[in-house]
């Protein structure tokens, strides 16, 4: 070969190899945005072992629930050092119920006010409201969700006084049961004040589409409940508002395009894996977690 051909070559495999690297880095997944943490409610209130085996998992973030405000209320700085020496971020507290009886609102907004002061402190930015309203799975008029939404404007206005984000999470057989009864929330509460934590297994449960719902409400998602449910049940196979919770992978919800959406709309705060109880007796809440990585793992592509 030439000295002419012989550079020839050399440049065309330069050329070929440049190519290459080009389309391998074009079709490489691109690292994923969504921060994962993980709830302590599996663990039944023992806040410390939840920290340590979520923690263990390699998890980041945590939400806590409001029985740590009750355990922590006057010794703050000792459960922020919990946190930080397991490395984990407070994602997001649940801070309970919002009532709409007139004379119980004044002392309800306090109360969540005053977690907010508590998150705050911990390090926090977010909390999140639920309620019990629903009554022998009586369907809430449309006035008593618009009552409902003004209390939470009133609790998030207060709350972003102090740095932290309100969030409505919508939850079987409460107000906010159904897609119908979540949008009028939607509508009726101030973007501003009140953003959504999408929690995608009672979203499915109560008749909707969880990865709809991510797009519709991409403007008002702050963050996402990653959970998952079976229905209906092995001893209930006629009843289909027979449910329980499982691990992530378990039941029907569908999470690959829970995920695809989140990254359509390029989702970049908190996903929170969250399991009420173990669903099953001889399981431990640790095992139950690792399941659930190693779904996001395996299944999902998705890095703790």
């Amino acid at each position: 070969m030439s000295t002419s051909n012989r550079r020839q070559f050399i440049a065309d495999l330069a050329m070929i190899g440049a190519a290459s690297m080009i389309s391998q880095s074009l079709f490489a997944a691109k690292p994923s945005s969504i921060k994962i943490a993980y709830s302590a409610i599996t663990w039944g209130g023992k806040d410390l072992n939840a920290m340590q085996d979520i923690a263990s998992l390699g998890f980041k973030g945590i939400q806590l629930r409001a029985n740590a405000y009750d355990n922590y209320k006057t010794k703050v700085q000792e459960l922020k050092d919990l946190l930080s020496q397991h490395h984990l971020t407070l994602a997001m507290f649940s801070s309970g119920n919002v009532e709409v009886d007139p004379a119980r609102i004044s002392s309800n907004v306090d109360y969540h006010v005053a977690h907010a002061s508590f998150v705050k402190a911990l390090g926090g930015d977010a909390l999140q409201l639920t309620n019990s309203l629903r009554k022998n799975n009586q369907a809430p008029t449309k006035d008593e969700l618009k009552a409902l939404a003004k209390v939470m404007n009133q609790i998030g206005e207060q709350t972003a006084d102090l740095g932290v984000q309100t969030t409505y999470h919508n939850h079987m057989h409460q107000w906010g049961e159904t897609p119908e009864e979540v949008d009028i929330l939607m509508q009726e509460t101030n973007p501003k004040f009140v953003k959504m934590l999408l929690d995608v297994a009672h979203y499915h449960q109560g008749g909707g589409v969880p990865a709809k719902a991510v797009e519709q409400y991409k403007d008002r998602l702050f963050a996402l409940h990653i959970k998952d449910v079976k229905s209906p049940l092995a001893d209930k196979p006629n009843d289909p508002k027979a449910y329980k919770f499982v691990e992530l992978g378990q039941g029907n919800v569908d999470l690959p395009a829970v995920f695809k959406a989140l990254e359509k709309i390029k989702f970049n705060r908190w996903a929170v894996v969250e399991l009420d109880g173990v669903p099953e007796p001889n399981r431990t809440p640790l095992e139950s977690a690792t399941i659930s990585k190693t779904y996001l793992n395996d299944k999902l592509k998705q890095k703790i």
